[in-house]
């Protein structure tokens, strides 16, 4: 790339032939006339527009902090709408006295700016050129948005959607103070609140089921004809019924048991609030309604909390019944197991309060991620273990099926010896005791070790990919380029939340402003 050469100016500069020719030596060229000033750079910029297509054969010279390029008009009139491409964008950059654009900008990386125009659109980054600082240079020339994410696919990085964000003032305000803890100080209290929230409520969940927190009473007979086994950690939500034949009697502290006094229910009772409350506020504030109900997180938080109401409206109902037939009877014993069956089914559902905690952490997400791109791998990791089982189940299965004492009853009582085998984990339950077991026990660790180191490194390169993609986007956002002194063109591109109220993940930070 070079200097635009006025028309005035006698022959074309350099005197070489084909575009992109370093002048190794200052071109002889005609300089306008004295006091020109600005004036030269806008007759410049007149003979350019006017004479583009007449003349498209003409060079023009470029200089790149000192290393000077040529190359000619057509070729960069290829692409208007970018800088070099467009006369009236470039005649900022340039000199009257030299007759040439100069531009204080990175060197190595303007090879392959020239290179885009000469080969048509195709961008190549050179090698010893850091990422950032030609995508910086990419969109100083103002290649285009098109350009940026076609380079970037090339680089190997997956393109970033877009978030959308509300129109109305308060409602996107609300919406970043829920949804994206980086934009503010206020929001990332938020976060830290509710990742509290989050942690108070699994502690509970643990420490309920503990024998000492238990409200059960020792040798107590239910209405359906079995003791409760002790280790029965549902008995903390349901209060035990009288013994066959007892009368409950009818007083108004009846709805007021055990069970809705009980530390545990109340703790329970503030973590659904403050779920119920987030949830809702981020339902009513987000942008898009079906997008928001799709959405694999939001689906979470869902389950999350109906394990609580399931519960609760149970256990009324209970009480309820129990108020208008206060005899026990087995019809109505049979139901309460049936209904203490699906309440364990119910709370264990609660676990997953686990997993509102990637929300707010980088590294689940990423872990998350990894797992996603990695499922063709985990998928033949299954495949190769399955494939083992069968094999390996029946081979120790007919090598120890002569001893008397074997615990291989059947092949499909050996595929436990087996999972745990190829495993490594080797709980010693189950063992051969044979000489031909141990031989295929032996050769079974091998296996299973071979079978699992063949997918874990490509499941390590993924979670590498995603981390340092993570990393070097978040070092990204804090990059900011010296511009050499040149002021923003009038002519670059507009912002994007200029016309679209839409950001982009590094444009959160910049949402209070």
């Amino acid at each position: 790339v070079g200097w635009p050469v006025p028309p005035e100016a006698g022959s074309p500069a350099g005197g070489g032939s084909g575009g992109g020719m370093r002048a190794e030596e200052p071109l002889a060229l005609v300089a306008p006339r004295a006091g020109a000033g600005s004036q030269g750079e806008a007759d410049a910029a007149g003979e350019e527009l006017s004479g583009a297509n007449c003349c498209s054969s003409e060079r023009l010279v470029i200089n790149i902090s000192g290393l000077r390029f040529e190359t000619q008009l057509r070729t960069l009139s290829i692409f208007p709408n970018t800088l070099l491409g467009d006369p009236s964008r470039r005649v900022h950059y340039f000199d009257p006295l030299r007759n040439e654009y100069f531009f204080d900008r990175n060197r190595p990386s303007f090879d392959a700016i020239l290179y885009y125009y000469q080969s048509g659109g195709r961008l190549r980054r050179p090698v010893h050129v850091p990422l950032d600082v030609f995508l910086e240079e990419i969109r100083f020339y103002q290649l285009g948005q098109e350009a940026i994410e076609t380079f970037r696919e090339d680089e190997g990085f997956i393109q970033e959607e877009e978030k959308p964000l509300p129109q109305h003032h308060f409602q996107r305000q609300v919406w970043l103070l829920f949804e994206y803890p980086e934009s503010s100080g206020p929001a990332r209290a938020i976060a830290i609140v509710s990742v509290l929230v989050i942690l108070i409520s699994i502690v509970i969940f643990c420490l309920e089921t503990l024998p000492e927190f238990r409200q059960e009473p020792k040798g107590t007979q239910y209405g359906f004809g079995e003791a409760a086994p002790p280790s029965d950690d549902m008995l903390l939500l349901l209060p035990p019924p009288p013994p066959a034949g007892t009368l409950l009697p009818l007083h108004s502290a009846a709805g007021a048991g055990p069970f809705f006094t009980d530390p545990f229910f109340l703790i329970e009772t503030l973590c659904i609030i403050w779920f119920s409350f987030e949830l809702l506020v981020r339902f009513f504030a987000c942008p898009s309604k079906p997008e928001f109900s799709r959405n694999i997180m939001n689906i979470i938080d869902i389950v999350a909390i109906i394990p609580y109401f399931i519960t609760l409206g149970t256990e009324l109902a209970q009480q309820q019944q129990q108020k208008q037939q206060p005899g026990s009877s087995s019809n109505g014993g049979q139901q309460q197991a049936m209904s203490l069956a699906i309440l364990r089914v119910i709370r264990l559902v609660r676990v997953f309060r686990i997993f509102k905690l990637s929300r707010h952490s980088k590294g689940l997400q990423i872990l998350g991620k990894t797992l996603q791109a990695s499922m063709r791998e985990l998928g033949l990791l299954i495949f190769f273990l399955f494939i083992g089982v069968i094999l390996f189940s029946s081979a120790v299965y007919f090598a120890e099926t002569d001893d008397p004492d074997s615990l291989f009853t059947s092949i499909p009582d050996a595929f436990w010896w087996a999972v745990v085998s190829m495993t490594t984990v080797g709980y010693g339950d189950m063992y051969p005791m044979t000489i031909g077991g141990k031989i295929v026990g032996s050769l079974c660790a091998i296996a299973g070790v071979l079978t699992i180191a063949l997918p874990v490194p490509v499941i390590v390169s993924n979670f590498n990919y995603f981390y340092h993609r993570e990393t070097d986007h978040e070092e990204q956002c804090q990059y900011t380029h010296v511009t050499c002194g040149q002021q923003r063109s009038p002519f670059s591109e507009p912002r994007k939340e200029d016309s679209n109220p839409s950001f982009s993940k590094s444009e959160f930070l910049e949402a209070e402003d």
